[in-house]
C-alpha cells in the first residue's frame, strides 16, 4: 500500500490543474492516508475557486475572486498541500516520471493526477477573431474582461452565440445588469444537447418573460465591425446564414468546450474523446490518473463510455483517483447530476437526458 511506512514519506504526488477535481483530489489524498508530498500546479494565479458562480452571481457582483474560493488559503497549509499557482506545465516525461514547467524547471513525481479541465470551443466564424469585445466565459479572467467591456458600453447590446447552460446563465445574469440580450442558437431549441424538449420550452418561456430574445435554428456565418460615431466604435454585426443580422456591443460565445488533452497526448497516454480512464480513474499509465472534464470513462448505468462536464463528476472522480493511489480498490459508479440557476429558477437534473421513453409533467 502506497501510504504505509517510511517509504511513502518520500513519495510525491503531483496534480496538474487546480480545478474542482484537482483541489478535491489533493484533500482526498490526505483523507485517504497519503503522507507524502502533494504539489498542485495551475497556470491561473488566483487561489482555486468555484467555477459555476462565474456565469451567475459572481458576474453580477463586485466581489474579489477569493470570495468564491474552493478552500481558504490556510486549509492548504494545514493539509501540507503545496500550491504552485501561476506556473504552467509544458510536458510530461513518463519514463523519468517528471514534468517540465514553462520556466524549464523539472519536478519529479511518483504518482500524477491530470485534472486539466476543458477549454471553450472557438467556432470557425468568419471575422470573429478580428473584432473587439468577443468573449467566452470559462475563468475569472474572462469575467473581468466581460465586466470591463460591459461597463464601458453605453447601449449594452449583447449577442450570445449558443443556447446551452453557459449561454442561458450568462444571459440571465447580464439581463439583471441591464443588458439587451439576443441569443442565437443553431439547434431547434435551447439546451438541446442536455434536456428534454419540455424543459427547453420552459426556459425559453422564462427568458422571454424577462425580455431576452431567443432565435433558434440560427447558424452564425460571420461577424463584422461597423464604424459609425465615436460612441459606436465597438459596434459589431453578427450575420447568420439565412441573411439575418444582429447588432452587438459585446459578443459572448458559448457553444461548448473541448477536453484539454494536449499534455496527455504528447506523453503518449491513451485518448478517446478525452483522456481514457478505467473505473479507478487510472489512465493507460499505471502511475498517472485523471479526473474531471478532461476524462472519458465507462458508465455502467448507461452501458457506454461518456465524457461529463460537471462539478459532481469532477469531485467524485478525483476522490476515486485519490483512493486508488492510496492502495484501495474504488470503483467510480455515480449517477450524473447537474444544476443550473437562471433568474429565480433552479434546474436540477439527475441522470442523462437521453434514451427515455416517457415524459411526466407535474405542475402545482
Amino acid at each position: 500500500m502506497e501510504t504505509s511506512g517510511d517509504k511513502n514519506t518520500q513519495q510525491i504526488c503531483v496534480i496538474i490543474g487546480a480545478s474542482h477535481a484537482g483541489v478535491n483530489g489533493a484533500f482526498a489524498l490526505r483523507k485517504e492516508g497519503w503522507t507524502g508530498k502533494i504539489i498542485l500546479f495551475d497556470a491561473d494565479k488566483a487561489l482555486p475557486y468555484h467555477r459555476p458562480p462565474l456565469s451567475k452571481a459572481y458576474l453580477t457582483r463586485t466581489e474579489n475572486i477569493e470570495s468564491i474560493a474552493l478552500k481558504p488559503r490556510q486549509s492548504y497549509l494545514n493539509s501540507e498541500i503545496e500550491l504552485r499557482l501561476g506556473e504552467r506545465v509544458m510536458s510530461i516525461n513518463r519514463e523519468q516520471q517528471t514534468i517540465t514547467l514553462e520556466s524549464g524547471e523539472q519536478q519529479s513525481y511518483h504518482k500524477l493526477i491530470l485534472t486539466l479541465g476543458a477549454s471553450p470551443i472557438t467556432p470557425p466564424i468568419d471575422g470573429i477573431k478580428n473584432v473587439q469585445n468577443v468573449f467566452s466565459l470559462r475563468n475569472e479572467h474572462d469575467v473581468v474582461q466581460i465586466k470591463s467591456a460591459f461597463a464601458a458600453s453605453q447601449q449594452k447590446r449583447v449577442v450570445i452565440i449558443g443556447g446551452g447552460y453557459i449561454g442561458l446563465e450568462t444571459a440571465a445574469s447580464l439581463k439583471k445588469m441591464g443588458a439587451s440580450i439576443t441569443i442565437l442558437e443553431r439547434e431547434s431549441r435551447v439546451l438541446a444537447r442536455v434536456t428534454a424538449p419540455e424543459i427547453s420550452a420552459f426556459f425559453e418561456q422564462l427568458h422571454a418573460q424577462h425580455g431576452v430574445t431567443i432565435f433558434t435554428e440560427k447558424t452564425v456565418a460571420s461577424v463584422t465591425s461597423l464604424t459609425q460615431g465615436a460612441d459606436e466604435m465597438n459596434l459589431k454585426q453578427v450575420h447568420c446564414s439565412d441573411g439575418s443580422h444582429y447588432d452587438a456591443d459585446i459578443i459572448l460565445v458559448g457553444i461548448g468546450v473541448s477536453a484539454n488533452t494536449k499534455l496527455a497526448e504528447q506523453a503518449g497516454i491513451k485518448l478517446d474523446h478525452g483522456i481514457l480512464v478505467n473505473a479507478s480513474a487510472c489512465t493507460s499509465d499505471k502511475n498517472i490518473y485523471a479526473a474531471g472534464d478532461c476524462t472519458y470513462h465507462f458508465n455502467r448505468h448507461y452501458d457506454r463510455y461518456i465524457r461529463l462536464e460537471s462539478v459532481q463528476n469532477a469531485v467524485q472522480q478525483a476522490k476515486i483517483a485519490a483512493a486508488a493511489i492510496c492502495g484501495k480498490e474504488p470503483v467510480y459508479d455515480t449517477i450524473p447530476w447537474f444544476w443550473s440557476d437562471q433568474f429565480d429558477k433552479k434546474l436540477q437534473m439527475v441522470g442523462l437526458s437521453t434514451g427515455y421513453d416517457e415524459v411526466i409533467l407535474r405542475q402545482e
